[in-house]
């Protein structure tokens, strides 16, 4: 006998159709004298994330990852990647929509963009800059419930 209470299955598609570097940013405004300067340096890192419809099950997908290394006042360098996908959702709930987009979509972005990262900070003569994983989950239920305390709760979550 089967349960009516039981969770029902989730059986929509998520699929990668491309990925790709939409744009891409590095500084290093005090060079060459922050290489024969001891210092201390301290990262800021950034996330935002947007998306937009394609069609009617396409969606592009932008994780912008910022990164800012800093010692005092000095910027070190500032770093930017704005890593996209194509990504087709299909058979799934309309309202689990915006939290595909917003989770599982950057969860499969970040790891290229972490890369580029990296290989944009060693190519600018400083050392390995490895980001640790994002919990894009946790971000996206804080984000909800910041639009519910704004009272915009209602409002699709999709940014960071």
């Amino acid at each position: 006998m089967a349960d009516d209470n039981a969770p029902q299955a989730i059986t929509g598609q998520l699929a990668i159709q491309k990925i790709y570097v939409k744009d891409v940013s590095f500084e290093a405004p005090n060079s060459p004298a922050v290489f024969t300067s001891e210092t201390n340096p301290t990262a800021d890192v950034h996330f935002a994330n947007r998306t937009q419809l394609l069609d009617a099950e396409n969606h592009e997908v932008v994780l912008t990852v910022t990164v800012k290394v800093h010692h005092a006042d000095r910027t070190i360098y500032l770093v930017e990647v704005q890593q996209a996908g194509i990504f087709t959702i299909r058979g799934f709930a309309e309202e689990h929509i915006g939290a595909i987009l917003a989770t599982a979509c950057p969860n499969t972005l970040f790891p290229f963009a972490r890369e580029v990262i990296c290989d944009l900070v060693v190519k600018g003569g400083f050392p390995q800059l490895l980001l640790a994983p994002v919990n894009f989950e946790l971000l996206y239920a804080q984000e909800l419930q910041r639009r519910m305390a704004a009272g915009n709760g209602g409002a699709q979550a999709g940014g960071h």
